[in-house]
């Protein structure tokens, strides 16, 4: 079968969840098309199994950026899941839905329909809250939201040592307030990653009118004039088509989803002239305004035994592994990070615009193993970064991977918020509840003190959180792809329905805005 309504192209955070709510009709036949494998391995269906998963070709598109000038000229991993559930399989499960003001700005930019009260009940619609239903939460949808089982000392001084400077304590970040410190909520059930392929596409997999391809790789859309009517794509060597007689959906994400729109021939006409692709659609704004939160790492070494302790020694490493198998409970459970902060870079500020995911174990990066002393890791990223980057391709070949310039720090308020960043950082660690158990700050290092000597602290050890967004974005000006219905300008039957949609990125980690934008998604189509 090759003809169906609706062709959904990525089964990852956004495409399961379309993929459900598009096939609970059963009079529409859907197609979900994902270029990785099944979520058939132990790894992701275990918390911490991102340090086995992230990186790993079998599962990792495992992309590198350009090198970046803003970073001491270094190329940074980008990581995007490959695989059914996407990024949600190999992510660090933290649910965090940014702050109110963010989907108000996106109303005010003339995206009618995306302010907070508006998108605050398809939060709620998704959300299975193991605190149960309130104001701001839901029970009994597909995503399975929890708190932490794994909580360790260190992590208590971390949060005591934060309200001493006056951070205030937040044990919902997500509800009326976001500003705070606490432990973050996880999409994590009894001791499981909770993907939305576990919690979207496995309750629709046994519709007869929903058919899932997994090795199917998009490779452009099928268009007569202005009118996408479907897609092509390869299975191993083979190059096969489907038709849509409704719409085409890619949620590809913030780099696949761009570039299958410029391989096309979607996207602006002398980027396309260059890499000799024709332009079948000017469209100036495809794989520009990349946004992604750059994350500042600083480890400190610290006389209270941490996870590396644990990790570090094969008998305890035993243990762990049959804590998790016997009780579901301990290491293996680790969401990314046990505690976060959201507070000010600097007075004057009028709301957050810093994150801290705090951990109670030091590594280079996953998959490397952790260091072979006790420490945590205080990590510090800028929420609404104003420096832009791109996705380009640069050939005819549909299989190339595109080029990816994030542009960071490149913007000086940007440079002043990182600078600001780490020296929040410090004057946690300085709290009484914290600096008694702080031997050495590791990375950076003391070394790095006056402001300048921060920023290139900052060009030199800062890392991605993993969050691209925005290549794609929502709007009305000549940059914007999409309109508030997620249509493409200018193009008849079809939409983008990702992360890249997003005009500005949120205020925090983007998997739980990405699923409220689905859901929305799904009832826009479906005229709900």
């Amino acid at each position: 079968m090759s003809e169906f309504d609706y062709i959904v192209v990525g089964a990852g955070s956004a495409g399961c969840v379309m993929a459900n709510r598009l096939s609970e009709d059963p009079s529409n036949r859907v197609l979900l098309l994902e270029a990785g494998g099944n979520d058939l391995s132990f790894w992701l269906h275990v918390p911490v199994g991102y340090f086995k998963t992230m990186h790993n070709p079998a599962f990792d598109w495992c992309y590198l950026t350009e090198p970046d000038a803003g970073i001491a000229n270094r190329r940074l991993q980008w990581p995007r899941g490959k695989v059914l559930g996407g990024s949600s399989a190999l992510n660090g499960l933290l649910y965090v839905r940014g702050q109110r003001q963010d989907y108000d700005r996106w109303s005010e930019l003339g995206n009618a329909g995306w302010s907070y009260d508006e998108v605050l009940p398809y939060f709620r619609k998704s959300e299975d809250n193991s605190r149960g239903a309130d104001e701001f939460h839901g029970v009994g949808g597909p995503q399975k939201v929890s708190d932490l089982r794994l909580r360790r000392p260190i992590a208590e001084h971390f949060i005591k040592a934060a309200t001493e400077i006056g951070i205030p304590l937040n044990e919902d970040y997500n509800g009326a307030e976001q500003e705070g410190v606490g432990y973050f909520q996880q999409t994590a059930y009894n001791g499981f990653r909770w993907s939305t392929a576990k919690s979207f596409l496995r309750p629709a997999k046994h519709r007869s009118n929903l058919k899932v391809e997994t090795r199917a790789q998009a490779t452009h859309l099928i268009m007569h004039g202005k009118r996408v009517t479907g897609v092509g794509y390869r299975r191993g060597h083979e190059a096969k088509t489907a038709t849509a007689r409704a719409e085409v959906i890619l949620s590809a994400g913030a780099i696949n989803s761009p570039q299958i729109l410029q391989n096309s021939g979607i996207g602006d006409p002398d980027m396309l002239q260059r890499a000799g692709i024709e332009t079948r659609h000017g469209l100036a704004g495809v794989g520009k305004n990349l946004q992604d939160h750059l994350q500042v790492r600083l480890v400190f070494k610290t006389n209270k035994r941490t996870l590396n302790d644990e990790l570090n020694n094969p008998l305890k490493r035993m243990m762990v592994g049959m804590q998790y198998m016997l009780m579901r409970t301990g290491p293996l459970t680790l969401a990314a990070s046990q505690v976060t902060v959201f507070t000010r870079s600097s007075k004057g500020v009028d709301r957050p615009d810093i994150q801290f995911h705090m951990q109670p174990l030091s590594a280079d990066k996953p998959g490397e193993g952790v260091h072979p002393f006790s420490a945590f890791t205080s990590s510090v990223c800028q929420l609404r970064p104003y420096s832009r980057g791109e996705v380009v391709v640069e050939s005819t070949d549909t299989l190339a991977y595109p080029k990816i310039y994030p542009n960071y720090l490149s913007d000086e308020r940007d440079c002043a918020v990182a600078i600001g960043g780490i020296k929040v950082a410090r004057k946690i660690a300085q709290a009484p509840s914290l600096r008694d158990c702080i031997i050495d700050e590791y990375v950076p290092g003391r070394k790095f003190q006056t402001d300048e000597e921060l920023l290139e602290a900052a060009r030199q050890y800062s890392q991605t959180i993993y969050h691209p967004t925005s290549t794609c974005k929502m709007g009305s000006d000549k940059m914007a792809v999409v309109d508030s219905q997620l249509r493409v300008h200018g193009i008849e039957g079809l939409r983008v329905v990702d992360a890249s949609i997003m005009p500005e990125i949120v205020s925090g980690n983007t998997n739980a805005p990405t699923i409220m934008i689905a859901e929305k998604a799904a009832d826009m189509i479906l005229k709900k």
